[in-house]
């Protein structure tokens, strides 16, 4: 992989990430942009002990442009775009509409390919490990920034998502606190930590949910399935089997492993609901250590938390979606009119032949 990081016109930085070591990359910036200005505050809910993001710049941002005039796309003649390059592989660059900037984060837009008309799962098994090496890379560097506490790397797929550019793409947010459903996650491994006299909770998760029937797929460093009590109609767990605290902790092995079994993850989703439906919307996750300090957590360090990935839909079936109403908006309680063994049944069903 080579990396080569320049400046957009309004100061924001942009990454290129190719697969070639001889790619040049010195394009420049043409656009006549004014410098980005961002109105970002997080402000903390005394009653939940949670973080709100603030940022009502946001309400200017591209909201769905046509293809060819796609901010994603390489730029081609006059035509200039996020990207000043003509091609590119893999490209990241700060969000001109971040929801955290500053003191209070950063925000960060992955490009996973210049074809517009692609989806993640199009790309080839090269492709693929080129995005999850720029993903390490950003995490890495993000963590070193004395605002930033939590790397999160994610795609939202689809319109019923809220996904306002159909090029395909992920972000980065670089949180300056430990996101709620991390803490969540991390006073559980504690509480479990103490009552077992040292064990630890995500092993005991991935022990028993490789003895169950929710297990999708599963390769020799990898393992896929719908967890126990899934909180959306089709969600998949993807865990390296070696535990480890971020994508930074990946041994080459796993990371050699990770395009082929993700890949088919995502063509699987596409075949849910059969042939003929539109492409399934998703959201995909990654899940990493924070960076700060975890005191609060009484026991736990980095080396306690598991890396995984959480990929789900909010289609239940053909042509209905799943709205999060009362009981899950206003009271975060989930309820999955899907159960979780037959959603993993469903995964199985629609493997590659």
């Amino acid at each position: 992989m080579k990396k080569t990081s320049t400046r957009l016109a309004d100061g924001r930085e942009l990454i290129y990430y190719d697969q070639r070591d001889d790619s040049v990359r010195d394009a420049v910036d043409r656009r006549p942009l004014d410098p980005t200005v961002t109105t970002s505050e997080v402000r903390r809910d005394p009653l939940l002990g949670d973080s709100v993001a603030i940022a009502s710049h946001r309400q200017g941002r591209t909201y769905h442009p046509p293809a060819d005039e796609c901010p994603l796309c390489p730029s081609q003649g006059e035509r200039l775009s996020e990207i000043p390059d003509s091609s590119y592989d893999v490209v990241v660059f700060e969000n001109r509409f971040p929801s955290l900037a500053g003191d209070s984060g950063r925000c960060e837009v992955v490009c996973f390919t210049s074809d517009h008309e692609a989806s993640f799962a199009d790309l080839t098994e090269e492709q693929v490990r080129l995005v999850l090496d720029a993903w390490t890379d950003r995490t890495s560097e993000l963590s070193h920034l004395p605002s930033v506490e939590q790397v999160f790397c994610f795609e939202n797929r689809g319109a019923e998502i809220g996904v306002t550019l159909g090029h395909p793409h992920g972000q980065i947010y670089a949180y300056p606190f430990t996101t709620p459903r991390t803490a969540l996650m991390l006073r559980s491994v504690a509480s479990h930590k103490e009552a077992t006299g040292g064990e630890n909770l995500f092993d005991a998760v991935l022990e028993r949910e490789l003895a169950d029937d929710r297990v999708v797929l599963e390769g020799e460093h990898w393992v896929a399935f719908v967890p126990y009590a899934a909180h959306w109609p089709y969600e998949v767990h993807l865990y390296p089997k070696r535990r480890v605290p971020d994508l930074l902790g990946l041994d080459e092995d796993a990371r050699t492993e990770f395009p082929k079994v993700y890949l088919e993850l995502l063509r699987r989703f596409d075949r849910i609901f059969g042939e003929g439906e539109p492409p399934t919307p998703y959201i995909a996750a990654w899940h990493q250590a924070p960076f700060g300090a975890l005191e609060e957590f009484d026991g736990v360090n980095r080396d306690d938390f598991a890396l995984h990935l959480e990929l789900f839909t909010i289609r239940r079936t053909s042509g209905k979606l799943k709205f999060l109403a009362g009981s899950e908006s206003g009271m975060n309680v989930f309820i999955n009119d899907v159960p979780p063994e037959r959603a993993a049944e469903r995964l199985r069903e629609v493997a590659s032949s």
